[in-house]
């Protein structure tokens, strides 16, 4: 019987910022995988690279400046380099900081595994006139040094090639003994002294003496880190980046919306026609499955958009820079300077936010943050906003709606705070060590074969979720409970939707809000928050293309809540602004928390989130009404 030939498995190994996943997508292309490492929500990227005409699986893990690990992401790093059943590692070794780089070679060295280098950021050593000298390097080393760069594709032929004899004969590094930290010299210190002392021995034969020249990257920091430059920079980038998720991606995603909703719709409606299909069949394949199918379809121009942006910013190095600028306003919620885009992105849209959080080094960092962005409050809750505060408030409607804003960044720093004392103690501020690349250009193709994978690894997973949501949501509106209608011909007081809505009115009650149509509403909105003010409309049957629909709307609305609250519609149209605010995350934001986190940290933080606006929005009616 034929054996199966066993798939070498090789690590990529390197500190963060050094090109490392930039040279993984250019030996891997689009062969590539996004798991979770064993135990961990750390995300790990494998990929089949061929070497020698043979299928190598190439795991990409995360950066890390050394094996002692202080977080998930760097105890990962660390399992995988101590793992033997690996074959070879990796390791990528800046030019520009190459001694911080070998000192993670020679961890991996000690650990036992046999080495490859590859040498990146060559073309910005020579400009600092710092440029080592490979040859040197690898005769020191007693390993293969293979310059590589991975925007343009330099170097990949020759690191297959050394690859493919490293994985025959393996190589060992000299000057240093694997298992060093173990057996050679066991006190931690004297281990670290003596990797010291290597490091040196190898950059002095191998790197020009000198003082470095100032660079490009150099002066351009002198602004974006400045104590007054620094901070209206970066708020200037955010704003291009809420920019890109609002302006640019907002008509992308009507337009996918449209056709979906429109052509596609008329073309599945005809077909079924053509065949006699009943017409609750007709209503499942358009109202359901393919509305579902539009709603995800409607997100990918955002999602690509987001990556973009995240990914171009990361790669030209300014990602770092925004750590430093905003370190010291994240620093109370346990978390440095990176988490200030994600959260501020979330200003736009939620979903991409969440996504957003990968530039995070840490997996605790990237869950706290992961949780909080829901409370931010996304441009879809503004026509919520904006047609209650003009209902309700209408001499103070624009100060109201600034006060949601006011009240969604309260909420992140009061949420922050009690989750780091409750769930996620373990979070907790550390000085920011932080390397800072210099500045340099995203290279188009893996920019664009990184958001491929992210993309698609976002329809895979989360659009399956939000499809599934919406045809729940058409089987509870098709559903007669009473009135003897026809299946998917009911108005909607009549279905078990409404019927749902019924039973969860009188919850409302201490809020002031015991109606049908306004719990029918917050329900949908659990589908998508735009859609919160189309279903009050709805409930009210209301015309949407009339002239006066707003209006009238509003007058149907406000009768209801004078009515509901006993007079006080004040108090409780301003609790229904902050219920609407917090209360649960849309599905698409819900699915993309779940395929970051797992469903046990999006059900507990979507279940204190709704406790948590619920207790809220019944204070403030409940005090309000006093007034």
């Amino acid at each position: 019987m034929k054996q199966a030939v066993r798939t070498a498995s090789v690590l990529l190994v390197g500190n963060p910022n050094v090109g490392k996943s930039t040279l993984f997508n250019a030996l891997t292309r689009s062969r590539q995988r996004v798991v979770n490492a064993p135990g961990t929500t750390v995300a790990l990227t494998s990929g089949s690279w061929s070497v020698g005409g043979n299928a190598v699986s190439l795991v990409d893990l995360p950066g890390t400046y050394s094996l002692i690990s202080r977080s998930p992401d760097e105890q990962v790093a660390a399992d995988a380099v101590e793992d033997s059943s690996h074959d070879l590692a990796v390791v990528v070794l800046d030019a520009t900081a190459l001694s911080r780089s070998l000192y993670l070679l020679g961890q991996v060295a000690a650990a036992g595994q046999p080495v490859v280098a590859a040498l990146t950021m060559v073309d910005l050593a020579q400009a600092r006139g710092l440029r080592p000298d490979a040859a040197a390097l690898s005769a020191s080393l007693g390993v293969p040094v293979v310059e590589v760069n991975g925007r343009t594709g330099h170097g990949s032929t020759a690191l297959e090639l050394a690859v493919a004899a490293a994985l025959v004969e393996p190589p060992t590094v000299r000057g240093i003994e694997p298992d060093l930290h173990a057996a050679t010299l066991p006190d931690t210190l004297a281990c670290a002294q003596h990797l010291f002392d290597w490091v040196e021995s190898v950059t002095d034969a191998a790197v020009p003496t000198g003082e470095p020249r100032l660079t490009a990257s150099d002066r351009l920091d002198s602004v974006l880190l400045n104590p007054w430059l620094g901070l209206p920079s970066f708020l200037v980038v955010v704003w291009a980046v809420f920019q890109l998720t609002t302006a640019v991606a907002g008509p992308l995603m009507d337009a996918a919306a449209r056709l979906v909703g429109g052509p596609v719709a008329t073309a599945v409606s005809s077909a079924f026609g053509a065949i006699n299909a009943p017409g609750w069949i007709v209503s499942f394949a358009v109202d359901g499955v393919l509305a579902g199918v539009g709603t995800v379809l409607s997100f990918v121009p955002l999602m690509a958009i987001m990556f973009t942006a995240v990914g171009a910013l990361e790669g030209s190095g300014y990602l770092a820079r925004v750590a430093v600028v905003a370190d010291r306003s994240m620093r109370a919620l346990g978390l440095d300077g990176r988490a200030m885009l994600p959260l501020i992105v979330g200003f736009g849209c939620n979903v991409p936010a969440l996504s957003a959080t990968a530039v995070l080094p840490h997996a605790r960092q990237r869950l706290l943050t992961g949780l909080l962005v829901p409370l931010t409050s996304c441009t879809a809750r503004l026509a919520a906003y904006l047609m209650l505060a003009h209902t309700f408030f209408p001499s103070q409607a624009g100060t109201v709606v600034f006060a949601m804003y006011v009240g969604s960044a309260v909420l992140v720093i009061g949420w922050g705070l009690i989750a780091r004392r409750t769930v996620l103690r373990d979070v907790v501020p550390e000085p920011l060590i932080i390397a800072l690349p210099d500045y340099q250009s995203p290279h188009a193709r893996s920019l664009g074969m990184s958001v491929w994978t992210r993309v698609s690894s976002f329809v895979r997973k989360a659009g399956t979720i939000i499809v599934l949501v919406v045809i729940a949501l058409w089987v509870l509106q098709a559903i007669p409970v009473r009135g003897g209608h026809p299946l998917a011909d009911v108005p909607i007081e009549d279905s078990a939707y409404g019927a749902v809505a019924h039973t969860a009115a009188p919850g409302l009650t201490p809020m002031g809000l015991n109606d049908w149509k306004i719990a029918s509403a917050l329900v949908t909105g659990v589908a998508a928050k735009e859609v919160v003010i189309a279903a009050l409309a709805q409930s009210y049957a209301v015309d949407d293309a009339a002239a006066d629909a707003d209006a009238t709307l509003g007058q149907h609305l406000r009768a209801t809540v004078t009515q509901t609250s006993g007079g006080h519609a004040s108090a409780a149209a301003l609790a229904l602004m902050i219920f609407t605010l917090s209360y649960v995350p849309c599905m698409a934001t819900l699915a993309e928390q779940r395929r970051l986190y797992g469903w046990r940290w999006t059900a507990l933080a979507a279940g204190a989130q709704f406790t948590g606006a619920y207790l809220m929005a019944t204070a403030v009616f409940q005090l309000g009404r006093l007034l």
